[in-house]
């Protein structure tokens, strides 16, 4: 009777990747198919399978980092995260909760997607993958716009692309760049935010208020996060709006600051400051502009009038 081969177990634990190892490798190391059939079944198994070709070497759940891990096990050495897990991965914190994993593999490689794993074959596969807390991930700029173009809503897109240009980890022609160099598939939200950021919108809330704006026949214009200064140039305030032609300023008072005390303290003094230099200020809440839109507009036009009514005092816009 032939004697049964020793599996050196210390090697295929060493192999392992966060208690992750392919099928290929237990293989190489002389783990018999039928001992890795035997623990990993699905009842009663002390391995299990995540994904295919792929073994964990404890039963359970995958974690956020194992997931990743899996991933870039299963699609090989050329392969790196783009979309939300790697928008995670550079410190976002504005994306939807989910547990898939989007990976980029070269187009003329074979994978497909299953379970937690979305598989995208791209030819434009990034020259150099950034490595983020150790995993190999795109460019924040290709991870954004790829995330980006699977979101169905709106506000979901502004609130990804804008915490990232806000934060100062991107810049709005960086990611214009991107999407007009990657795939059409999914872009056009992603394009119409882009258009917003452009026109210096840094939040969805003052999405949804230029987009009223835009149903104001009349009004004169207003320009998005542009910076005032006093006329001996001292810098005043970047309003979320400002009407330059009578020095009208729009601002959003939101949850989020007044649960902030300081942030709200902030917005209360720019207020002020602004107030006493001579502006028109106009605050609204999220809530008003998504609830109330008429409302919205009654103060705004009322603000207009009484701006014009009085002389337009010296500060200087300069615009984003």
């Amino acid at each position: 009777m032939p004697r049964r081969a020793r599996v050196d177990w210390n090697a295929v634990s060493a192999a392992a990747t966060n208690g992750l190892i392919l099928v290929s490798t237990m293989l190489a190391l002389d783990v018999p198919p039928s001992t890795i059939a035997f623990r990993a079944r699905k009842d009663g198994g002390v391995w299990w399978r995540p994904l295919a070709g792929l073994i964990a070497l404890v039963r359970g759940g995958l974690t956020p980092r194992q997931r990743l891990v899996a991933a870039l096990l299963v699609c090989g050495e050329r392969a790196c995260i783009t979309g939300l897990s790697a928008c995670r991965l550079y410190g976002l914190a504005r994306i939807p909760e989910g547990d898939e994993v989007h990976v980029l593999i070269p187009h003329e490689e074979r994978r497909r997607s299953e379970g937690f794993l979305l598989v995208e074959r791209t030819t434009r596969m990034p020259p150099t993958p950034r490595i983020r807390d150790g995993i190999r991930c795109a460019s924040l700029e290709r991870a954004l716009v790829d995330g980006a173009r699977r979101m169905t809503h709106v506000d979901e897109v502004r609130a990804l692309l804008c915490e990232a240009v806000q934060r100062r980890m991107t810049t709005v022609p960086a990611l214009r760049s991107e999407v007009e160099i990657g795939s059409c598939r999914g872009a056009a939200l992603v394009r119409a935010v882009i258009v917003e950021l452009e026109d210096g919108i840094r939040s969805a809330a003052e999405a949804w208020w230029r987009a009223l704006v835009a149903t104001m026949d009349g009004f004169p214009r207003v320009h998005w996060n542009a910076d005032v200064h006093l006329a001996d140039g001292s810098f005043l305030a970047c309003p979320d709006g400002f009407v330059d032609e009578v020095a009208l300023a729009l601002e959003l008072h939101s949850f989020a600051h007044h649960a902030d005390l300081d942030a709200f303290d902030a917005t209360m003094r720019r207020h002020a400051e602004m107030t006493a230099a001579g502006l028109v200020v106009v605050p609204a809440t999220p809530k008003e502009l998504r609830d109330d839109p008429q409302g919205v507009k009654r103060k705004m036009w009322a603000a207009l009038e009484q701006a014009r009514l009085r002389p337009r005092p010296g500060v200087v816009m300069k615009p984003l």
